[in-house]
């Protein structure tokens, strides 16, 4: 199909297929990361983790990160999608220095993965109560913005 031809509904493209068009969905990896602040660190934590992200934004190869804050309860949880395994270790060796600022200032209580990450990934997280992996079934991704789509 040319890019001239009209889109009808036999041939517009589904969200099914520009995913598959970009990403195989199997070596997607979804990160949860729940960590408690430590007490007086909620301001240092907040700083930490807006140069993490504004890193990882510029230069790691992630595909989206947020951060939430719970400020009376001192809880923070971030999501982290990769696009597969080789991108979650080379988001390690970049941001390391960031990674280690932020934990500084909290202590992971709850990490899950979701999806198969390969046994190098599987051996760079901590074995420690709280740690979880869950095989994806099914889904798809269109993280296309209004502004990508426009274009």
């Amino acid at each position: 199909m040319s890019d001239s031809t009209p889109q009808t509904p036999q041939t517009r493209q589904t969200p099914q297929t520009r995913q598959s068009a970009q990403t195989p969905a199997d070596t997607r990896l979804l990160f949860r990361n729940t960590m408690r602040i430590l007490p007086g660190r909620l301001e240092e934590f907040g700083e930490a983790i807006r140069r993490a992200v504004a890193f990882a934004e510029q230069r790691a190869p992630q595909i989206l990160v947020d951060v939430f804050v719970d400020e009376a309860a001192l809880r923070a949880t971030s999501f982290q999608l990769y696009a597969d395994s080789d991108s979650v270790l080379r988001h390690w060796q970049l941001s390391d220095p960031y990674i280690q600022d932020v934990m500084e200032h909290c202590e992971v209580e709850r990490f899950e993965v979701f999806g198969r990450p390969s046994r190098a990934v599987l051996d760079g997280l901590p074995a420690r109560p709280g740690f979880t992996v869950t095989p994806r079934l099914t889904g798809y991704a269109t993280l296309n913005t209004a502004a990508q789509q426009a274009s």
